[in-house]
């Protein structure tokens, strides 16, 4: 049984890695950065830049090798820092294709949806290809909603995969609504699990 624990600084690039595997074939972020050569080169900028501000937080919960990553935004706090935001942008404006500007596109739709009450943000969940099937991402969830939980703080997560919204009911998510990724597009679903007392 692998242990859980808060990521740490050094861990930014085996939770990247983990990341860019887990969403290798993801409905939503493989249209947006549609060019499979391409898209291991943006996914390490896309997703590094969360977790180079995800980690400042100690809500980047790990299994022990980083097989499985849950990136937590807690109440009050942003997704990304100022600086990260601005240099996100810079390097969305240089990516070859229209990957970036979807992106970007994307980024401000999230943003739109997420609720105004104060929650917990499942910004980023995922496990590495390698190591499916075996539980390891599921169990880190239901332990991070146990700390949650022992906050009397709500979640809030969006879906990006049909296929895990089973997964999240069955933790105690409920959708609350979805919206599009664009013309032509796949849909986004939205997650919210309310505070236990």
């Amino acid at each position: 049984m692998s242990s859980f624990r808060v990521a740490q600084a050094a861990d930014r690039s085996a939770v990247t890695a983990t990341i860019c595997s887990s969403f290798d074939r993801d409905p939503v972020w493989s249209w947006v950065f549609s060019d499979d050569d391409l898209r291991p080169a943006q996914y390490a900028l896309w997703w590094g830049a969360f977790v180079r501000s995800g980690v400042l937080h100690p809500w980047v919960r790990v299994t022990d090798r980083c097989e499985s990553v849950a990136l937590w935004i807690p109440p009050s706090t942003h997704e990304l820092t100022a600086e990260d935001e601005e240099d996100l942008d810079r390097q969305l404006d240089a990516l070859p294709g229209d990957g970036g500007a979807r992106a970007r596109t994307m980024l401000s739709r999230f943003e739109a949806a997420r609720p105004e009450d104060p929650h917990h943000y499942l910004s980023i969940f995922g496990t590495h290809t390698d190591f499916r099937g075996r539980g390891l991402g599921m169990a880190l969830l239901a332990d991070n909603l146990a700390e949650i939980d022992a906050l009397h703080s709500p979640a809030y997560l969006e879906s990006t995969n049909p296929a895990n919204l089973d997964r999240y009911a069955r933790v105690g998510f409920e959708q609350v609504g979805e919206f599009s990724a664009g013309e032509g597009g796949p849909t986004i679903t939205t997650m919210w699990r309310s505070a236990r007392r």
